[in-house]
């Protein structure tokens, strides 16, 4: 039983750093100019950051649900989102 939980502990290990990876290789992709031409250096590390930072909102908007299953709207929306996301 214990060489099957040190298994499956190795295979996440190796699993979860290739899924983040798997993102940023996605935004690296989407780091283009408005001409379509790849971007370089500082302009594609901060095109890089704010994709990775765009897909986090995502997840948090989809769990900012009522108790009834229903999505939140307005003030409630944005106060489960911010409290979601590690804000005050």
């Amino acid at each position: 039983m214990k060489s099957i939980i040190v298994a499956l502990s190795i295979t996440l290990s190796f699993a979860i750093p290739t899924y983040a990876f798997a993102d940023q290789a996605a935004c690296e992709a989407k780091a283009v100019s408005k001409d379509g031409k790849p971007l370089y250096g500082a302009a594609k590390d901060a095109s890089i950051k704010k994709c990775m930072s765009d897909a986090k909102p995502n997840d948090c908007e989809a769990k900012a649900v009522s108790k009834d299953g229903k999505p939140l709207y307005g003030a409630a929306k944005d106060a489960s989102i911010k409290k979601c996301m590690g804000g005050k």
